[in-house]
């Protein structure tokens, strides 16, 4: 099964119910689009979500980690020396910053060609992973997962 790494903003606005549109099509990648394709993030993307829906939507924290434990059909991957240091080679090489570029790592090292993120280039490709913004209309999108 294809493997598509999913940014920490897929996953926030699944929960941003002040983006309607984003939230039910975040919804729809992360319960639909899971048929097609094995969802993966990685352990900063867990923590980065955390951090965002306790402190900026006000999700109590223990509400949070139930959510989180919810992830049960997402492959998470744990961030390592390597992939920091990959990571430290695409941000020099990309000019991109370290936790956009860890993020990559971690993308490519699960084996994910696809990275769904609105906060990177879309079209962009590093390091043999495709960046795809999937609220991008322009692209034809929304994003399939086909």
């Amino acid at each position: 099964m294809r493997k598509v790494f999913l940014d920490t903003n897929i996953l926030v606005y699944a929960l941003d119910s002040t983006e309607s549109g984003k939230q039910a099509r975040a919804r729809q990648i992360i319960f639909e689009t899971a048929n097609s394709v094995a969802l993966v993030v990685s352990t900063q993307v867990v923590q980065e979500f955390y951090n965002v829906v306790t402190r900026k939507f006000g999700v109590e924290k223990l509400k949070a980690k139930r959510i989180i434990r919810a992830f049960t059909g997402i492959e998470i991957i744990t961030i390592d020396m390597q992939m920091i240091e990959s990571a430290i080679d695409i941000s020099i090489l990309s000019d991109l910053s370290f936790w956009d570029s860890l993020i990559i790592a971690a993308a490519e090292t699960s084996g994910c060609h696809e990275l769904l993120s609105e906060d990177l280039n879309t079209g962009q490709s590093v390091n043999r992973v495709k960046i795809i913004n999937p609220f991008d209309t322009k692209l034809g999108l929304p994003y399939t997962g086909k």
